[in-house]
């Protein structure tokens, strides 16, 4: 077949070879013969070349055909399968979270029943459902009734998570709470009952009770130590003013007034008396002046009978 031709004006099949041979046998010498024969072979083989490369175009086509239509079935049934895998996930996430739900409203309401068990003076109220915010807020309120501060309580029964002290630290920032407790039955790794880590308290499950009690007695003293402090200070307030007003000035002045008068009765005492020891001096004087002239005037009378008296005769 890749050698033979059909005439396009009467339909007739030619063998191109032959009569290629036939007219170079008639037309040519024996040397043109070889040369044409080893055109027409050249020819041929090029003809059957390009014959077997079409053909393997044509396989190779087919092949890549046949591919693409698998590719595009197998791309169906995964996209079916990812589909139903993925139903199936949702499905389990819901059913998981459903049951999460359930154990952590569990914990909450365990949470706030030994809280109002605990301190039953105190307001425990639970944060609605949908509302932004903690699960349960304390109100502490001490033996007078005074509310001594607040304390949010957030509660979980999942797997740790970092995100919930971020979330928690809002909502005590929103709530304005003096403290804010993570409660949760799974711990970080490094927290065996409880602790103190970036600005909230984490604490286990079994141990918020105890942890409720000392967080609950340090906001009381705290609040009892502000109270104080406002006193002393609202004191000293009432003293500068006092100190800085007229009042004190003419208190502080009638003081004065009155040490100068006590001063100069002292100093006009000091210098009366002084004259008046003058005086009585001068005057005691005379009296022993006049004593001694009267033992003189005796003893000239009566001689040596006179009783020796030592103190007037130095």
């Amino acid at each position: 077949m890749a050698n033979t031709i059909t005439c396009k004006n009467c339909g007739a099949i030619i063998d191109v070879a032959e009569e290629l041979a036939h007219d170079v046998r008639e037309s040519v010498s024996l040397e043109e013969r070889r040369k044409a024969k080893a055109e027409i072979e050249k020819l041929q083989t090029e003809m059957r070349n390009k014959f077997l490369e079409d053909k393997e175009k044509i396989k190779e086509d087919e092949r890549l055909r046949f591919q693409d239509e698998h590719k595009l079935k197998d791309l169906e049934n995964f996209k079916k399968m990812q589909d139903v895998l993925k139903a199936n996930e949702e499905l389990k996430r819901k059913l998981e979270q459903g049951s999460q739900q359930t154990q952590g409203e569990s914990l909450e309401l365990t949470l706030e029943q030994e809280l109002k068990k605990e301190f039953p003076q105190d307001t425990i109220s639970e944060v609605k459902k949908g509302v932004r915010g903690a699960d349960l807020l304390q109100e502490v309120v001490d033996k007078l009734n005074r509310n001594c501060g607040t304390i949010i309580w957030e509660s979980k029964n999942a797997k740790w998570s970092d995100t919930w002290i971020s979330k928690l630290k809002e909502d005590q920032r929103q709530s304005k709470s003096d403290l804010a407790v993570l409660v949760t039955v799974d711990l970080p790794k490094d927290i065996k009952t409880y602790n103190f880590r970036n600005g909230i308290w984490i604490c286990s499950h079994k141990f918020f009770v105890p942890l409720a009690i000392a967080l609950r007695f340090n906001l009381v003293n705290i609040y009892f130590e502000k109270q104080n402090a406002v006193n002393i200070d609202s004191k000293m307030k009432v003293l500068y003013e006092y100190l800085t007003g007229n009042e004190f000035k003419l208190r502080v002045e009638g003081i004065v007034e009155s040490f100068g008068v006590l001063q100069d009765d002292i100093e006009k005492e000091k210098r009366w008396f002084a004259g008046k020891w003058a005086r009585q001096e001068k005057e005691i004087r005379k009296v022993i002046d006049h004593t001694h002239g009267m033992y003189g005037d005796l003893q000239g009378v009566t001689g040596r009978a006179l009783p020796e008296i030592k103190s007037l005769e130095e």
